[in-house]
């Protein structure tokens, strides 16, 4: 099965589609794709078949979305965590992604025609070595491609994608390139793995399993959560429509949660803006006669500040990021 080509839906399923995108539609979904080794063991195979069947469901699952209009997808393949499963299973896992990843390459016409942009997000030094040097190659020949995102979590834990954030912002003070008061909410968004995608307006999580297994913790704090018993090689359209319309049902709730959290952040940021203000003023000794017009002024100039030293940041960080990849691309090359 190719990775993306026409959605392949009955014409009940078209039907339930049509009514469905009546309502307000999420632009991402992100997926715990949980049940492949129970699968397997249901089914009387090896757990690597139970994971090559998920696979191709991902796939499937891929195309349905395209088919609601859903353009963006992020899926958690591997946690950190799987390493600490036995050696042959986690041989085994990484042959099926070597193999896919290859698959992926071989595909590049198909992807560039569908406009699929790829990214893989996790800790990807944890890897073996070929393995780094495909992701690599994948990203950077996708990346222009803007119709539809799939985003696979892969040795990823949000934990630890949370402290690589982190890190990232201590860098950036170390260069010079922020001041500790640049750091917010915002600007911890975006040194996040998914940092060029919104946040997930559903996470879904199939086997039955009701935990978030460490995946997008910071992103899916105002998305709607379902959980399904069924196994994720089993899933089905009807599951994907079931879903959605639980968003759907939930929308206004979630919507006026998101609204009032965004409202908290500006008058965060605003707060962080005036106590520079002050400061400016307490350094010219004039923090309690400083009239309404200078305070306007200063105010102005601490946030175009702020901003100019925000965005060369991001700029060094990406080109940092992109010279990483392109360093692993040329490896085997």
């Amino acid at each position: 099965m190719s990775w993306i080509k026409e959605g392949e839906l009955s014409i009940l399923e078209r039907f339930c589609a049509s009514v469905i995108k009546a309502g307000p539609m999420p632009k991402h979904i992100a997926f715990i794709m949980d049940g492949n080794r129970r699968y397997a063991q249901k089914h009387k195979v090896e757990k690597l078949e139970g994971h090559s069947q998920g696979f191709m469901k991902l796939a499937q699952t891929l195309q349905w979305c395209l088919s609601l209009g859903i353009r963006e997808i992020t899926v958690y393949a591997f946690s950190i965590e799987n390493f600490k499963r036995s050696k042959e299973e986690v041989e085994g896992l990484m042959e099926l992604a070597r193999q896919k990843f290859i698959r992926l390459l071989e595909e590049q016409e198909n992807l560039e025609r569908h406009g699929v942009c790829i990214r893989v997000i996790g800790d990807v030094h944890l890897l073996p070595q070929d393995i780094q040097e495909l992701i690599a190659k994948i990203v950077l020949a996708t990346r222009h491609y803007n119709t539809c995102f799939l985003n696979i979590g892969f040795a990823y834990t949000s934990r630890q994608e949370i402290s690589n954030a982190v890190k990232e912002l201590a860098w950036g003070v170390e260069e010079g390139l922020l001041q500790p008061s640049d750091i917010s909410e915002s600007l911890m968004d975006k040194c996040l793995y998914t940092c060029k995608s919104p946040h997930p307006d559903i996470l879904i999580r199939t086997s039955g399993e009701v935990r978030l297994s460490d995946f997008m913790l910071w992103q899916t704090s105002h998305a709607c959560i379902v959980f399904q018993a069924v196994l994720w090689p089993d899933y089905t359209f009807w599951n994907l429509w079931e879903a959605v319309l639980q968003f759907q049902m939930n929308y206004n709730a979630l919507q006026k949660a998101k609204d009032l959290y965004m409202e908290e952040r500006k008058w965060q940021q605003m707060e962080s803006d005036k106590a520079c203000v002050l400061e400016k003023l307490k350094e010219e000794g004039s923090a309690s006669c400083g009239d309404a017009q200078k305070r306007r002024a200063l105010l102005q100039e601490c946030r175009a500040k702020r901003e100019e030293r925000i965005q060369s940041f991001l700029q060094a960080l990406e080109n940092k990021q992109f010279d990483f990849l392109e360093k692993l691309s040329m490896a085997s090359a």
